[in-house]
């Protein structure tokens, strides 16, 4: 792959030549760092995984150079890390049955400087590898700079493609800011009930996290065990497992659309929601 970085690298689990791993990707996902894969696109990996006709491709833009460390971990330097981190997650891949996993090594200085272009053209020269039906990333109203910068990027690269070469969905995921809040029309509820014990080993691949001081295991499963529950005030759970999405596809499928007016308007219904019912139940005006 022409990609800009000599430390980048397409790792396929099952051995298959690199233009057949992309070639036959259906989900793809693009996450700032080693381990937001699995917490936000952990729908893809489980329509994917033990089937012959969906395969998975993760993509990662940043090295995981400034990761939080404590405990085992606590000396290690951004070196060690970084390669640590890297071999993380081609475990979960090879755990996940991935397509492929495309570890583009960036820092994320880069991913978040809208000026430089590498980070942008890696993705592009990924998309044009690529004809995935579904794309998952962060969403644009996450509370981490690189993961919206991530988002942008992926935004960005897929409007630059041929509309014929679009992907139908592109998701917005949740990592650092929940998504519960989008109104209901506005929120896309993903299932992913049931395989409780592989979610967590995915997660628990990135012992540098897990071990380290962020317990990504607990709190991803339990908020998807919460989303579940809360998702519907008045029905019985209708599953055991949900993460919430924020529909971008508009921003592929309809030129001129801007990222930030497009989130803006989410917040702006939701705020009406919160707004009209506070009227509606004798609050004042």
């Amino acid at each position: 792959m022409p990609f800009h970085l000599p430390s980048a690298e397409v790792f396929v689990p099952d051995g298959s030549s690199l233009e057949e791993a992309l070639a036959r990707t259906t989900h793809l996902a693009v996450g700032a760092h080693q381990d937001d894969l699995e917490i936000m696109a952990c729908h893809g990996i489980l329509a994917c995984e033990g089937r012959p006709d969906r395969w998975f491709t993760g993509a990662v833009l940043t090295d995981g150079g400034g990761s939080a460390r404590s405990g085992p971990y606590a000396d290690h330097s951004d070196a060690q890390m970084r390669a640590l981190r890297r071999e993380e997650q081609k475990a979960a891949a090879r755990l996940g049955g991935f397509s492929a996993c495309v570890l583009l090594d960036h820092p994320s200085s880069a991913v978040k400087d809208p000026s430089e272009a590498h980070p942008l053209e890696d993705l592009s020269a990924l998309f044009e590898a690529t004809a995935p039906e579904v794309v998952y990333t962060h969403n644009l109203a996450d509370s981490h700079d690189t993961h919206v910068a991530v988002a942008l990027r992926v935004i960005a690269a897929l409007q630059a493609l041929p509309r014929e070469r679009r992907p139908a969905r592109l998701l917005g995921c949740e990592v650092w800011r929940d998504l519960d809040w989008l109104p209901a029309g506005d929120k896309v509820a993903l299932d992913v009930s049931g395989r409780e014990d592989f979610q967590a080993a995915l997660l628990q691949v990135f012992h540098s996290q897990v071990a380290g001081g962020k317990r990504y295991d607990l709190a991803t499963l339990g908020r998807r065990r919460a989303h579940a529950t809360f998702h519907e005030s008045h029905e019985t759970d209708a599953a055991t497992g949900l993460t919430f999405a924020m529909d971008l596809s508009p921003l592929i499928h309809h030129d001129g659309l801007d990222p930030k007016a497009f989130v803006l308007e989410l917040i702006g219904r939701f705020s009406m929601d919160v707004a009209g019912r506070l009227e509606r139940l004798g609050g004042r005006a």
